[in-house]
């Protein structure tokens, strides 16, 4: 199942109603405003942040030059701009907060989609909510529920567990614990390393298991393939081309272990665990899944293997 975006000209972006909703000469209360962009549609911009971006005082964000050019297409005459980034975050707070206490309102943008959600801010938001200011959301788009929104799976319940691991142990470590879950699983995977993540999905996720790979969303080259796990590595195989561009993969939740009613039989999971896995990761993967202390699960662990 695919379907293609229309990637939203800087003409039609002119048409959007873009006044401001406050009169241009209110100031923005003094705080951290969290601003999510658009992924690559412009037209999913919303009114609230384009206001809000209009009146801050100072915009401090991932690429000084991505987020330039953002306000550029929008016709914002951009205020102060300065990068925060994974290296410079903590860092670079200080300098926040500070314009913040001077009575400034400062915006924070990752380059595209909800600042924190895999992306630099988490820091920045924390050491800012700990000097005493005011952290205001400007929600927006999101990767995570554009993908969910398409999935069509049933479960309400979902863990968005970031980017998948490089290392083959720890991916081979990563899909196990997938299998297991008993709620959708939501992460993603950049274009240069997509064709082996998926082909490990197609090796270890039971073969019924669907899976969905929103790849370029909202983008021109938009592609959301629903598929079973059972046949990846023959659709990997036939579509070479769809290797390329940022991913969302979302992984349907499996069932709950048989016999579980309103808990999870631990002793019959932990010896399941240990066909696969060592005594700490078995406890690591079951205190995931059942809320138990890693502790008494790796003590279980061991008993097991004694008896």
């Amino acid at each position: 199942m695919m379907s293609a975006a229309h990637e939203t000209t800087i003409a039609e972006n002119e048409r959007m109603d873009t006044n401001s909703l406050h009169p241009a000469a209110q100031k923005l209360d003094a705080g951290l405003y969290v601003l999510a962009t658009p992924l690559g549609n412009l037209g999913d911009i919303t009114l609230r942040a384009l206001d809000t971006l209009k009146r801050a005082d100072a915009i401090a964000c991932e690429d000084t030059r991505v987020t330039r050019d953002l306000l550029r297409h929008l016709q914002i005459e951009p205020p102060p701009l300065f990068s925060v980034r994974e290296h410079n975050e903590r860092e670079q707070s200080e300098h926040v907060i500070a314009k913040i206490r001077s009575g400034q309102a400062v915006v924070y943008a990752s380059d595209a989609g909800t600042p924190s959600v895999s992306d630099p801010g988490a820091r920045l938001v924390a050491a800012v909510r700990d000097a005493g200011c005011v952290v205001v959301p400007v929600p927006g788009v999101s990767a995570v529920t554009a993908a969910i929104s398409v999935a069509g799976f049933e479960s309400t319940a979902f863990t968005f567990v970031g980017f998948a691991p490089t290392a083959a142990a720890a991916l081979d470590e990563f899909v196990d614990k997938l299998t297991l879950s008993t709620s959708v699983s939501v992460f993603f995977e950049s274009p240069h390393r997509a064709e082996k993540t998926l082909l490990v999905l197609a090796a270890r996720l039971p073969a019924d298991r669907r899976v969905v790979i929103a790849r370029e969303l909202t983008k021109k080259f938009e592609t959301i393939t629903s598929i079973v796990a059972g046949e990846l590595a023959e659709w990997v195989g036939a579509y070479p081309a769809q290797m390329r561009g940022e991913f969302v993969i979302v992984v349907d939740a499996g069932e709950a272990p048989r016999g579980a009613g309103a808990s999870i039989d631990v002793r019959t999971l932990m010896k399941a665990l240990l066909e696969e896995l060592p005594a700490s990761k078995a406890a690591k993967v079951a205190t995931k899944i059942t809320g138990e202390s890693r502790e008494s699960l790796y003590e279980l662990a061991e008993s097991l293997k004694r008896v």
